[in-house]
């Protein structure tokens, strides 16, 4: 029976992801977690290969690190929370089990408010928990190569509610998420080197004839690129549709499978059926203790959270009157962010901060040589050398308004913040030799 044509479907999707923690020692040993590129098991002792009469003993470091994301992410930190045995049987797991969290994760019930282009979108988080990372596999023909190297190192786990509707919300999460860990310095987050993984899982709402059906779930394992992640997500979309449009099967307790992405043929494959979480067999972790969180460790632990990259962003608008643009790419990198912040309080009455980000971003200027104090110097000193202003100043000027008429629009309506941006304009293009007294005064009458 050929099924009728699908009037309406909206993609669900939710996320789990890994990253790995930044620490000295691996999560329940000493062992080093440095392990990229090191030789193949040389990393291990008798704890991260599971022997037998070993006992685990939690890193601290690992535990403030996994609370610190908790809170970014506007968590509710457990007052008490504990380790879990997941069982399971796989080549990379050398007990049999995974020592996790189960049903009381060190963060739960968070939020994350982020933009895609221009729309605002919010996900919440269902919870933060912490783990231990397994043996990295290599398959070569019809060998499979173990290194457990990489098994004991600390791995944060996220996992979202099914809030996003699209590839794109799905990847600039992602690309927040890994700035924000490495603006908290508890993480590096290279994906190319493993250290951030995710596995989304995707289902589609589907109306047909006036009824709403739900797809059956899929999740996609350990992607480790935001491209990839972007084009499993839309091919998966694609073939839940279709196979919806054929088949009719819906969503129904046990029918929930993993898929890996196939990056050479572009295509998701069937791996397994996805267990539920009775298939795992959770039991608390007999060899750790309970973990207990009071309120003072957790203040004490928010005090060494900065202000974090959406906050520095918006005030740097605020505050600096730069391009929300220009701010942007300004708080890529914290170490980038401080450092404009430290110029603009070098160059302060001398220098506008629109010009200052304008020659950071634009010069791309090496922030690890060159030092706030020495840039705001050498750029006093080219305004000194040269000063452009009389008519010459005025032509860049009226260039730059026919170029910018909404911040000239905006300026007209009261917003301050519109005039720093078109001096830094006029700044840039004179490469910082105009008068800036003078180009002032004649900003303000050419726009009135």
């Amino acid at each position: 029976m050929k099924l009728s044509k699908i009037t309406e479907s909206k993609p669900i999707i939710g996320l789990e992801v890994h990253i790995e923690l930044k620490t000295k020692s691996k999560i329940f040993c000493s062992c080093s977690t440095d392990y990229f590129g090191k030789a193949p098991n040389t990393l291990t002792c008798p704890v991260c290969l599971g022997l037998p009469g070993t006992l685990p003993v939690p890193n601290k470091k690992a535990i403030e690190k996994t609370i610190m994301l908790g809170l970014a992410l506007n968590c509710k930190i457990s007052s008490l929370s504990k380790f879990d045995r997941k069982n399971y049987f796989y080549p990379d797991l050398p007990k049999g089990y995974q020592i996790s969290q189960y049903d009381l994760p060190l963060a739960v019930k968070g939020e994350l408010k982020f933009k895609v282009q221009s729309a605002k979108c919010k996900v919440r988080i269902r919870r933060v928990h912490l783990e231990e990372d397994t043996a990295k596999m290599t398959h070569l023909g019809n060998f499979t190569l173990i290194d457990f190297n990489r098994s004991g190192v600390p791995l944060v786990e996220i996992v979202t509610e099914p809030d996003f509707e699209s590839s794109s919300q799905v990847e600039e999460f992602l690309k927040y998420l890994q700035k924000l860990v490495r603006w908290l310095g508890i993480s590096q987050a290279d994906m190319e080197k493993g250290q951030m993984r995710c596995e989304p899982t995707v289902n589609l709402e589907v109306v047909k004839e006036g009824k709403t059906y739900y797809t059956p779930l899929v999740e996609l394992k350990n992607i480790n690129s935001f491209s990839f992640v972007r084009k499993a997500i839309d091919w998966e979309i694609q073939r839940q549709l279709e196979e919806f449009e054929k088949t009719g099967r819906v969503k129904e307790k046990g029918n929930k499978t993993t898929r890996g992405w196939d990056e050479k043929t572009g295509t998701t494959v069937l791996q397994r059926e996805k267990e539920e979480a009775s298939d795992y067999r959770y039991f608390p972790e007999p060899d750790i203790p309970p973990i207990k969180i009071t309120a003072s460790q957790i203040s004490n632990l928010k005090s060494q959270i900065c202000e974090l990259p959406q906050e520095r962003l918006a005030r740097f608008v605020r505050e600096y009157g730069i391009s929300e643009y220009n701010a942007r790419i300004l708080t890529e990198e914290k170490e980038i962010s401080d450092y404009f912040e430290e110029a603009v309080k070098e160059g302060k009455g001398t220098l506008e901060p629109t010009f200052i980000a304008n020659i950071i971003i634009n010069k791309k200027v090496d922030v690890s040589k060159v030092s706030p104090a020495n840039l705001v110097k050498s750029l006093i000193q080219q305004q000194t050398a040269i000063k452009i202003g009389g008519s010459d100043l005025e032509k860049i000027i009226l260039e730059i308004l026919s170029q910018n008429q909404k911040a000239v629009e905006d300026y007209k309506k009261g917003k301050v913040n519109a005039l720093q941006f078109l001096i830094g304009q006029v700044m840039a293009k004179t490469k910082g030799q105009a008068n800036l007294g003078e180009l002032k005064e004649k900003l303000i009458k050419l726009i009135s």
